[in-house]
Parts: C-alpha cells; sequence; structure tokens
C-alpha cells in the first residue's frame, strides 16, 4: 500500500548493461535517498535486500520477490533477472573484483566479475582486480561505490587499468 501511495516520487535510475543487482540498487537507493533498511521496509523484502546486495543468493529471489522489487523500482522483472547470476551459477562473495577497462566503457560492477568461475575479464583478457593497486584497500560491495574511485585513497578506477594484468591465452583458444 506504501509503494502504491509513493509510485510517482521514486527515480529509477537506467539499468547498465552487465550491471549487478548490488551496484544497481546501490544507484536506486542513492538516488531516492534511501537506506538498506528503508527498502527493505518498503519493499516488503526485510533482509532480502541486503543479502542481495552482498552477492548472498542462497535462497535465490522468488518470483514474487522479483516481481515486489520490479514494481517498486518501476522496472520489469527480466531486467531484473539480468542483474542476477544464472540459475546454478556459484557466487564469490569475497573480495569484489572489477575489470577497470569495463569500467572505463561502462562505469558499473558487471555481476559475471563476481561468479565463481570467472578468473579474468572475457572482453579484454586481463586478470581482475580485487583491491586498489594503490593503497591495498579491498573494493567494497558495488552498492557502496558512489563516485567510481577507491574508497580510501580516491584513485579512479579508470586509473588502474595499467595494473591489471594481460593473459596469455584468451578463452576462445
Amino acid at each position: 500500500m506504501l509503494v502504491n501511495e509513493l509510485e510517482y516520487w521514486y527515480l529509477t535510475p537506467t539499468p547498465m548493461a552487465n550491471e549487478s543487482i548490488s551496484h544497481f540498487m546501490g544507484r536506486f537507493r542513492r538516488e531516492n535517498q534511501l537506506s538498506v533498511s528503508m527498502l527493505a521496509t518498503i519493499t516488503g523484502l526485510g533482509g532480502a535486500i541486503a543479502r542481495w546486495e552482498k552477492f548472498r543468493f542462497n535462497p535465490p529471489p522468488t518470483q514474487k520477490e522479483l516481481e515486489k522489487l520490479a514494481e517498486f523500482v518501476r522496472l520489469d522483472t527480466k531486467d531484473l533477472q539480468l542483474m542476477l547470476p544464472p540459475q546454478g551459477t556459484g557466487m564469490k562473495l569475497e573480495p569484489i573484483r572489477l575489470c577497470s577497462s569495463c569500467y572505463l566503457e561502462s562505469p558499473c560492477h558487471q555481476i559475471q566479475w563476481q561468479f565463481k568461475t570467472s578468473d579474468r575479464c572475457f572482453i579484454h583478457n586481463l586478470t581482475l582486480l580485487s583491491e586498489c593497486p594503490f593503497c591495498g584497500a579491498r573494493f567494497r560491495i558495488p552498492s557502496e561505490w558512489e563516485q567510481g574511485k577507491c574508497h580510501r585513497c580516491f584513485t579512479p578506477i579508470q586509473q588502474m587499468i595499467a595494473f591489471q594484468k594481460k593473459l596469455k591465452f584468451s578463452v576462445t583458444e
């Protein structure tokens, strides 16, 4: 009922290609000045929001949960499903990983970087970074990424490209 009363007040950022649900939810919450607990209460999804932002999909989101969230953020459930791992795909909860070359092209955390099977960026054939190469700080969960910089030394993610190693063998060879 509260969702319907405030339906037109909330702003929905446009989802980016391959964006993780954690990154999208962080952008949505910042755009609307909502905390995790506020969003959990308003949507009626409780602790599921915080779990999803940390890539904890056990149990996986139900269709009903996705429909509730989709209605609130004004997206199609198919759009939300693209932000989740494919069924049966294991997730690496920590450390948070990224490809700074991909981030330069599309400034968002991509869901496939957290797959257990991902040992590289499959687009650029580069190793994934799990910490800032300048100060050593591990990356925070993507919902907390605000300006595309290291939270400790403020180095832009795009400047970290030189520290990613090119792999000798590509996946297609």
